[in-house]
């Protein structure tokens, strides 16, 4: 016999979130909590941060429910609504920094450099991620992670797409400065 609770299916919890029903509101949000967080941490400076990011984006999920096409996966819809949390949150932050908007920028990727990311553990890189600045780390993972186009990137944040090219090279070259510092470290940790 199994302990395991018995969940409803996803289309019954979307109905039940429609109709506003609390229970299904908590089921969906558990069910999901693993997966929204992965995105969130990906964006926000901080566990906080993206613990809010989350939240929000949940918000946005239980008031726009009407809006889910349900012949579409709801994971990506959900992916969606959590990097559009993540970019409202970066906005409200944005205004007191400061960005540069450059109008051309070339963009060259070291071979060694993209071979160290591919040894790095899943942790790693995102612990390396997380010290970027908020432009930069948005920029690189709207990019690199989630396939926006410069253009795209630049519409949603009110950028030029200069600017999202110059945040994107920036984030390459800090994340290759803070690949060699951990390198470095490692190699003074295990020589020791």
């Amino acid at each position: 016999m199994s302990n395991a609770p018995n969940i409803p299916a996803l289309n019954d919890l979307l109905a039940g979130c429609l109709r506003n029903q609390r229970k299904s509101q908590e089921l969906l949000y558990k069910q999901f909590y693993g997966y929204a967080m992965s995105v969130c941490l990906r964006y926000a400076p901080t566990r906080e941060g993206a613990v809010e990011v989350l939240n929000d984006g949940f918000l946005k999920v239980f008031t726009r429910l009407d809006q889910y096409d349900s012949a579409q996966p709801f994971k990506g819809w959900l992916r969606r609504i959590l990097i559009n949390a993540a970019i409202d949150h970066y906005r409200q932050e944005v205004r007191h920094h400061n960005h540069e908007d450059v109008e051309h920028i070339e963009q060259t990727v070291a071979s060694e450099s993209a071979d160290a990311f591919g040894q790095l553990a899943h942790e790693d890189l995102m612990g390396l991620i997380q010290r970027l600045s908020p432009a930069y780390r948005l920029v690189f993972n709207l990019y690199v992670m989630d396939g926006f186009t410069h253009d795209e990137i630049a519409g949603q944040l009110g950028i030029s797409v200069g600017a999202s090219k110059s945040n994107l090279a920036r984030a390459r070259e800090n994340l290759r400065v803070l690949l060699k510092r951990l390198n470095n470290d490692e190699y003074v940790r295990a020589n020791r």
